[in-house]
Order: C-alpha cells, then structure tokens, then sequence
C-alpha cells in the first residue's frame, strides 16, 4: 500500500514584500501630491496675474478716456495744477454746455463757460496706500464719490510734454525711461504719459518648493489732450 503525501503551497507576499511595495507607492503618492500642489500654485499665480494686469488695463482706459476729455468747453487745459503731479493727476471739463436735452438732475447752471458741476466732470486720480498694497483711486465729489479702479499695483507715474513723446518701458521696471522731449509743468501739458507698475511679490524661498518668482509688469497709456487750443479756433 502507497501513501500519498500532500505538499501544501502557501502563496500570497512575504512581510518583506509588502513593506517594499508600500514603500514604493508612498512614494510615488508623496511626488504625486507635490506635483499636484505645484500644479495648483502655479494656477493660482497665474491667476493673480490675470487679475491684476485685466484690473489694471481697465483702470488705464478709463483714465485715458477722461483725461483726454480734459478742457472741453474751457479756457484752459483742464488740469489743476495744484492738485497734479507725478502721482496723481485731477481733471475738469464742462462736458454739458452744449446738452441739448439737458437732465433734469443736472444743475441749471450747465451751460455756462467753466462751469464743472455735474457728475464727471471734475475728476482726480491718485494712489493710496492700505494694507499692504496701493489702490489706484477715481475721485468724483460731484458724482460717484471715490471708487477703487485696480489694487495690487505697485506704483504710478505720471508724466507731462507739450508735444508727442517716445519713450522706453522697460520690462519689469517701475517707470518709463529714455523720453524724447523734456517734461513740463502740467497747466502746459498737451500730451500725458501714464505708467502703471503691477507687481506680485515672491513667493517661497530660491530653490525651495512652491518656490514663485517676484512678477513685474509695466503698462502705459499715452493721451493726448485733444481739447487743448480750441480756445484758438
């Protein structure tokens, strides 16, 4: 009579194996996770950037637009001196003079020569400073009052010449550099250059991770303050 011996197999991993392949996709879990929060960092930045370079080019077009609205119906170039310079610059134009269809909520005196009494038509520009940041501020004490056209921005300069200018921006700088002609004073000005600086500060540290470089960005705006000599015509 013949016995039969059974072997038994065991199967499955060994302890060793099971710490190796969870080794393994810890680590492949940990470079995943990293890539992942770089991946969402550098969204993130990209769109602060957006934002405040959209916030920015906004603010400029509508500077543009009301400074080159400057003088209308005046005697003058529209500026007041004494509120203008490098920083901040306020304007005036008798924009209703010639309504034909005057609004009713308009004051009656509209028509009259110098009169700048109606909503937008005495109007200041400046940068203030709060929380860390710089606003680019519209000033409208006939109208809407104060309003916050852009933040995030870094620094404004703005520039007066009597005729057309050309001028270098440098990237990443804070201002023009290189103008054609000599500035000067703004009650003389016939054309405007506006530089706004927009920068986002760094993020991390050289080399670490996350690590986000110092972006700066100079935009300009050039006006040309068509209202000037219609006092000669």
């Amino acid at each position: 009579m013949s016995s039969l011996k059974k072997t038994k197999s065991s199967g499955g991993f060994s302890l060793l194996e099971l710490l190796i392949a969870m080794v393994i996709t810890m680590a492949l879990m940990t470079a995943a996770s990293t890539l992942l929060a770089s991946a969402l960092r550098m969204r993130t930045r990209e769109n602060q950037k957006s934002d405040a370079l959209a916030d920015t080019q906004r603010a400029l077009n509508i500077m543009s637009r009301e400074i080159a609205n400057s003088g209308f119906n005046l005697n003058n170039n529209g500026i007041v001196p004494a509120d203008s310079g490098q920083n901040r610059i306020r304007v005036r134009s008798n924009l209703n003079r010639y309504a034909v269809d005057p609004d009713p909520l308009l004051s009656p005196s509209s028509n009259s020569l110098n009169n700048v009494t109606d909503p937008g038509e005495d109007i200041t520009y400046f940068l203030n400073n709060a929380d860390n940041t710089k606003y680019l501020v519209r000033h409208d004490p006939l109208g809407t009052g104060s309003t916050v056209l852009a933040n995030r921005i870094d620094g404004m300069n703005i520039h007066y010449f009597d005729r057309k200018v050309t001028y270098t921006a440098p990237p990443g700088g804070l201002d023009i550099t290189g103008a054609s002609v000599p500035e000067v004073a703004p009650a003389q000005a016939k054309y405007i250059v506006i530089a706004i600086a927009v920068t986002l500060d760094e993020v991390g540290s050289s080399g670490g991770v996350g690590h986000e470089r110092q972006y700066s960005v100079l935009l300009c705006s050039d006006v040309t303050l068509r209202n000037w000599d219609l006092r000669s015509y």
